[in-house]
């Protein structure tokens, strides 16, 4: 594939993809930070923080890769079954089919010339009307995508936001790497929070408020159990 082309393939699919990276980023970021917090607040090594944060980062994106995989399929085969659905139901009573989609598309405010012509099309080939129905609703570009490819833009993007709260411990000792890792932490979720704010049109700052307290509420909880657990044990 020429370059131009793998890059035009990799945008469609990243835009076509774009809810399951913010889902992915939020997750691997808020998830793996409030098990940062909590072990790297009662742990005597940067060693400990690293194993659980990395062994907790992969072991989810794999999870939600899958998760996403999974669900887009069952959805596919949803789809694929209730279009068979159909296609029995106009071959069973074309007629009374066609009848109630026009009107349907009647009260859609279509001239009568448009609703005649339409209407005199499928009598002479009922068997396009379900095929018309799935393009009257518009698919998604996320639902003409493979499932695979939102799987593997869910596992690249939760995996990287995962390890973002977990390298600092693999460079630093404990005692730096605590708020190094919030402040790379804390980076990560402004820039989510703004990219958020952009794709869905939204304030900025209520978003990125937003998109940070969640992250601040799994930290704390993180960090309660971390303590409770250190003060039985």
């Amino acid at each position: 594939m020429p370059r131009q082309n793998l890059i035009s393939a990799l945008r469609s699919s990243f835009e076509a993809s774009i809810g399951d990276v913010v889902f992915g980023m939020e997750d691997g970021t808020v998830s793996i930070f409030g098990l940062v917090a909590g072990v790297a607040l009662t742990a005597s090594s940067g060693k400990s923080v690293l194993i659980a944060g990395a062994s907790g980062a992969v072991a989810a994106a794999v999870s939600m890769m899958a998760g996403v995989f999974l669900d887009l399929q069952s959805e596919q085969d949803r789809e694929r079954v209730d279009s068979r659905r159909r296609l029995r139901a106009v071959g069973a009573d074309p007629s009374g089919e066609i009848t109630a989609l026009m009107g349907r598309l009647g009260r859609t405010g279509l001239q009568p010339a448009t609703l005649a012509a339409i209407e005199s099309d499928l009598q002479q080939r009922p068997a396009t009307l379900p095929e018309l129905e799935r393009r009257a609703a518009v698919p998604s570009a996320s639902s003409r995508q493979q499932p695979w490819a939102h799987a593997l833009w869910m596992l690249v993007s939760d995996l990287f936001a995962g390890l973002t709260p977990v390298l600092a411990f693999a460079l630093l000792p404990l005692e730096q790497a605590r708020p190094v890792s919030l402040l790379m932490t804390l980076a990560l979720l402004v820039l989510l929070g703004y990219g958020r704010a952009r794709i869905g049109e939204r304030a900025v700052l209520p978003t990125v408020l937003t998109t940070v307290s969640i992250a601040g509420c799994a930290a704390l909880a993180g960090v309660a159990i971390g303590l409770w657990l250190n003060r039985i044990g």
